[in-house]
């Protein structure tokens, strides 16, 4: 049986959010199945967030629907959250506490007994990597300890759903590895995840499905390496040279089946098949470069390479 297959965790229909004039989330139909890793996606302001926070009842929706193991939001809010984990983007881990403390402290909210707790704590603590910083207050952390702190704290209550708003935000590569290979782990073993990120890599390696928002509105959906391959192709030259030369260029490779972009001083080619004249110009010109198409390409194609300030 696949994924969707089988009746759905999180079930959101015709949602909308309005904030005065603006709309942030227009409706919205969005569907998580158990055991999947949904990507969601979108540049800033594209209504990822205000989608969580009506998920998680932090706004109330304008209209629409949004049921969670099949009960209703607002409604039964705190039934639900009961079996809910948030890695939230924001650290807010308890900076008078020390890694341990903030684990039971978490589970307490949950009515979980202390001895319980205690041996969750220490599996949590052992799977990502901290069991001997477990007697260290927040402060002696680094970044990336604490990134692992705030997922092992989402872990505590063993939730069927773990939401991942920027996971690995601001760590290096070495520990953004370390959290991936564990919510690899987690994905294998069964755990429901809707993970937000701008990490395109990160979303490409731990996602079943992705949906990409652009003004609150879904513009794409589907699995990541398939949607790379029928919306952009299987290979990406990008040249940078004078406009002259780019109008030229243009024009030669009308005879290819390629779909160009010019940005600036640079043209982006994607190309779904081989084709003779983009061979001979990345051998023939001096800036130009190829690499396999990617999810990246595909979200900057759909949601355009604007700087937006919302």
């Amino acid at each position: 049986m696949t994924l969707t297959a089988k009746p759905p965790l999180v079930e959101i229909r015709n949602l909308t959010k309005r904030f005065g004039n603006r709309v942030a989330v227009k409706d919205l139909d969005l569907c998580i199945y158990p055991g999947e890793c949904l990507g969601l996606l979108g540049p800033n302001g594209a209504g990822k967030t205000t989608t969580i926070y009506m998920l998680l009842g932090l706004v109330r929706s304008t209209s629409g629907e949004i049921s969670v193991f099949g009960e209703s939001i607002p409604e039964r809010l705190k039934q639900v959250k009961l079996r809910i984990g948030v890695a939230p983007q924001a650290d807010n881990l308890d900076p008078d506490l020390t890694v341990y403390e903030n684990l039971l402290v978490y589970a307490a909210y949950f009515g979980i007994d202390r001895s319980t707790a205690g041996k969750r704590a220490d599996d949590l603590l052992g799977f990502f990597a901290l069991k001997n910083r477990s007697d260290e207050i927040i402060q002696h952390l680094s970044g990336g300890q604490r990134r692992r702190l705030l997922l092992s704290r989402a872990l505590i209550n063993a939730p069927e759903l773990l939401i991942l708003d920027e996971p690995t935000i601001g760590l290096d590569p070495q520990a953004r590895h370390l959290i991936w290979e564990r919510l690899e782990d987690l994905r294998s073993q069964g755990t429901t995840m809707l993970l937000t990120s701008h990490y395109m890599e990160e979303v490409s390696r731990l996602t079943n499905r992705v949906l990409i928002l652009d003004e609150g509105k879904i513009v794409a959906q589907g699995d990541p390496g398939e949607m790379v391959a029928d919306m952009i192709g299987s290979e990406v030259f990008e040249v940078a040279d004078s406009p002259e030369k780019l109008d030229v260029l243009e024009e030669t490779l009308r005879s290819c089946k390629v779909d160009i972009e010019r940005v600036a001083d640079r043209l982006f080619i994607y190309s779904k098949e081989p084709c003779a004249e983009l061979e001979t110009m990345a051998i023939s010109l001096r800036h130009v470069s190829k690499r396999p198409a990617n999810l990246e390409d595909l979200f900057l194609k759909l949601t355009g390479r604007t700087l937006r300030e919302n």
